[in-house]
């Protein structure tokens, strides 16, 4: 999960609540940036966990860090027999995190990283509230991932940007347009997720026609990256498209859910 997140972001947040992790990324949507947001729950990941936030009505702690520092230290723990990370504040605040690793003799060798981070204070928490989903026209389950990488990959050496189309009746297709060449990978039969009325996402697609295209245009490094960073297969993947607007991807495995918005240009 910190391999991915690393790939898409140079800092983000960490969100520390009684049951969940959450690693956020909000780059002002205004501003061009893309925004993620990745949920675990911390059941599936730790043995033991205790946590203590600022007060007990507000039972959470905002960290500010550098993803690739934690990946680093977590690339160590691979053999390793046990790992603990706790928040400290020695000269800094800082993420210890203890590799307790195996070894020959009968005691046991311990590598400890520290990572530092901010501590974001409590007036700034409201930044990094889930983001909303406007209203999509279109909902669909997105191709094989590694098919769909190495076709952008191919496609990012002739553009900058791309187009994703896609409408009701299970078809996507990856365009791109230039003064010299216009290429389109179209893909089929992928199926379109049926969205209730209770689930978050609101769908505009009453009414749509089957046939009819929502598109975007958006930033191709930024779709590379997403595909690129992907270390596991999602048990699902899907893509939701605001016209024009916005591309809103979500990728679930069995303990992680992680979406990522990307602006149209």
């Amino acid at each position: 999960v910190i391999n991915t997140i690393a790939k898409l972001a140079k800092t983000c947040t960490l969100r520390l609540t009684v049951g969940k992790l959450y690693f956020i990324l909000s780059d002002k949507i205004a501003n061009g940036g893309v925004s993620m947001w990745c949920e675990l729950c911390q059941g599936n990941f730790f043995n033991e966990f205790q946590m203590e936030g600022v007060a007990a009505e507000h039972n959470e702690i905002y960290l500010e860090l550098v993803p690739e520092n934690l990946s680093r230290a977590l690339k160590t723990a691979q053999s390793a027999k046990a790992v603990k990370i706790k928040l400290t504040n020695k000269h800094y605040p800082c993420l210890r995190v203890a590799v307790e690793l195996p070894s020959l003799s009968s005691s046991s060798r311990i590598v400890t990283h520290d990572i530092p981070v901010g501590v974001i204070p409590r007036r700034l928490w409201n930044d990094f509230r889930e983001p909303s989903v406007p209203d999509f026209d279109v909902s669909i389950y997105l191709p094989v991932l590694k098919t769909m990488k190495s076709v952008v990959e191919r496609m990012k050496n002739l553009s900058n940007s791309i187009v994703i189309e896609a409408n009701l009746s299970g078809e996507m297709n990856l365009k791109i347009e230039t003064d010299l060449v216009s290429v389109t990978t179209h893909f089929k039969d992928l199926g379109n997720p049926s969205w209730t009325s209770e689930d978050e996402c609101q769908s505009s697609t009453q009414g749509r026609d089957p046939e009819s295209m929502a598109e975007a245009r958006i930033d191709i490094k930024k779709l590379q990256q997403l595909l690129a960073g992907q270390q596991v297969n999602p048990t699902k993947a899907l893509c939701n498209i605001v016209s024009k607007r916005i591309v809103h991807f979500i990728l679930l495995h069995e303990d992680v859910s992680l979406q990522y918005f990307i602006p149209a240009l």
